[in-house]
């Protein structure tokens, strides 16, 4: 959700309850917000503690979150799908890199906190010289 469109509703809740039910809808406006805002931290924890019990930069199938993938992801929406932290590889553009026990890895890069494209790396066949 927007920030301007979330604070303008709160607000909208606070003016509307105040002309509706006094102090009492004031009140139940200022709950309402602070239980929204009570589950978007619980949301962020639980996120959090899953990309902690992982490596850093480690997915199952590079491939499989490859699909997974669409523009304007944030980065709380990507870790559930890699179940770990990105390996930052650059600072500007914001880049990540997730990488399978395969070699395979897929490079996301992050522009104004949201996903803008991703390339998926294979590792290149290595040509098995014949015994002499």
């Amino acid at each position: 959700m927007n920030k301007l469109f979330g604070v303008a509703l709160a607000l909208a809740a606070l003016v509307l309850g105040g002309l509706l039910f006094d102090w009492k809808g004031v009140i139940l406006a200022l709950s309402v917000i602070v239980f929204w805002l009570l589950m978007q931290f619980s949301r962020l924890l639980r996120v959090m503690k899953m990309a902690g019990s992982a490596p850093v930069g480690h997915v199952d199938s590079a491939v499989m979150l490859n699909s997974k993938l669409r523009a304007g992801l944030k980065l709380v929406d990507l870790i559930p799908l890699t179940h770990s932290l990105g390996e930052k590889i650059a600072k500007e553009p914001e880049t990540y890199r997730w990488t399978d026990p395969g070699g395979v890895s897929v490079e996301l890069v992050m522009e104004a906190g949201a996903l803008a494209r991703w390339t998926l790396i294979r590792p290149a066949d290595e040509v098995a010289s014949p015994a002499a």
